[in-house]
């Protein structure tokens, strides 16, 4: 789904960069609320993306997974107790601050200091605004080779590449989840970004999220 990805990483760019040089919030993103499971996640510290609701049940918790190649797979299927998530990652060679809150809010800005080389991956403002496939999809290698982008990717769950970890360094990532739709209400299930940071991670401080239920139009491509 790659369309989709790009749609939605665009919107949270544009976002991000506008907040960060305090001219004014993007845009907000308007479109249809799909039922559709859309697998992605923030490949930098400036990403966040947020996925559309899937009606049914679903398994409690979640689960550490170590895989052949070395990567850990995060599957997190109940959004409570990220202290004991944050343990077992550590079991595994994963140092993590992950929080948990409530969709319409989200953690401060100030909650860490992204990487030096993560913020140079960011596009600029001509490449956000930019329509050619070419540059979009220059940009977004650019995302997915920062050293974010390489530690955690989307891949059955949060895959994790604990070889892109420096020693010193934490992964952070934030989950906002809808906790009060009905069952079987499409919209916005849950938004999710994560980056690696050097510095020492602060307790999230909640702050509203006012795009928060924004989906936009996650139709796929034909085909997939």
């Amino acid at each position: 789904m790659n369309g989709t990805f790009d749609e939605k990483l665009l919107g949270e760019l544009k976002a991000y960069m506008a907040e960060r040089q305090a001219a004014g919030r993007a845009p907000r993103r308007t479109g249809r609320r799909l039922v559709m499971a859309v697998g992605a996640v923030g490949v930098a510290a400036a990403a966040a993306v947020t996925v559309p609701m899937v009606a049914g049940p679903t398994s409690p918790a979640y689960a550490v997974t170590k895989n052949p190649d070395g990567s850990v797979t995060l599957t997190i299927r109940e959004f409570r107790d990220p202290d004991a998530v944050e343990r077992s990652l550590a079991a595994v060679g994963v140092p993590a601050d992950i929080a948990y809150m409530p969709l319409g809010k989200w953690c401060d800005r100030s909650r860490f200091q992204p990487l030096p080389a993560d913020q140079a991956s960011v596009p600029t403002r001509t490449e956000l605004e930019s329509t050619d496939p070419q540059v979009r999809a220059r940009y977004r290698a650019r995302l997915e080779n920062s050293p974010s982008g390489k530690a955690m990717r989307q891949r059955d769950g949060i895959r994790i590449y604990p070889r892109y970890i420096r020693p010193g360094q934490t992964l952070v990532i934030d989950i906002a989840e809808n906790d009060k739709r009905a069952a079987d209400e499409p919209g916005v299930a849950w938004k999710i970004s994560g980056g690696l940071t050097e510095r020492p991670v602060r307790p999230c401080r909640l702050v509203d999220d006012p795009g928060a239920f924004d989906v936009g139009d996650a139709t796929p491509p034909p085909g997939e």
